[in-house]
């Protein structure tokens, strides 16, 4: 199905959000929640459906939804069309700081493998699925989960990240990378976890005791700041300062 065309603009430079243009009749589909505002010309419904495939029938949209549901995204989908003679805006935000990356799909060479959460918005008929990660192994080691989110179609698709952001194309190369630094890469990228070194420079050289190796040919996006440290550090600080409880030693979490 060839995905509706959207015009669109990013706004900000650390938090950011980004708003669409609808045309009657077009229509954008967002993960639940990621809504900042929207137009009196659009109109938001919820579906199970991404919209990319009309023949999937009952079960298999509810399987689609379930799978979904895998990668960390709500079982519904919000579908926002815009209905007004003239052209309407629907905007959408982050859970956290971060960039919002446009990716044109049409333009890559492969389907889209994102970390679980990181979709945030898609022209209709773009196909949100999953993919797996080569083995157990990689997901489990590699701390970021052992299914991805896979985006394929002909339109805009937009992925949220934390922290600044640095897309690499690989020529037949490899890189080595933590883990929780990769936002997404193209499906010709092969991805596997190995050890950071020894066991001296796993224990204490480094936090991440596995390291993501991405080889291939293609492009791969990279946040600068993964969202479990910045959560980590934000409790660790907390506990030092007081604002929060120390589990270990009992109370209550989140008491100011």
């Amino acid at each position: 199905m060839k995905s509706h065309s959207t015009s669109y603009k990013i706004h900000g430079e650390d938090l950011q959000f980004v708003s669409i243009g609808l045309r009657r009749g077009h229509t954008v589909i967002a993960e639940a929640g990621s809504l900042m505002f929207m137009s009196e010309s659009v109109q938001l419904d919820t579906h199970l459906s991404d919209g990319s495939d009309s023949n999937a029938g009952f079960w298999g949209t509810l399987w689609n939804a379930g799978k979904r549901a895998l990668t960390g995204e709500s079982f519904f989908l919000t579908h926002y069309t815009g209905i007004g003679n003239a052209e309407g805006q629907v905007a959408f935000s982050g859970p956290y700081p971060g960039k919002i990356i446009p990716m044109n799909l049409a333009q890559y060479q492969a389907p889209i493998l994102c970390q679980r959460g990181a979709f945030l918005a898609a022209a209709y008929g773009t196909k949100i699925d999953i993919a797996f990660t080569r083995n157990l192994g990689t997901g489990f080691l590699g701390g970021e989960g052992f299914i991805l989110q896979r985006l394929s179609g002909d339109g805009m698709a937009f992925v949220h990240s934390c922290g600044k952001i640095v897309e690499i194309p690989l020529k037949n190369q490899t890189i080595r990378i933590n883990p929780g630094c990769i936002v997404a890469f193209e499906e010709t990228i092969n991805y596997d976890i190995v050890p950071a070194g020894n066991i001296t420079t796993m224990l204490f050289g480094t936090k991440s005791i596995f390291l993501a190796t991405l080889s291939g040919t293609g492009r791969i996006w990279l946040q600068s700041l993964p969202f479990n440290l910045l959560a980590n550090r934000i409790c660790e600080e907390g506990i030092k300062q007081g604002l929060f409880a120390n589990k270990s030693e009992g109370g209550n979490w989140g008491t100011f």
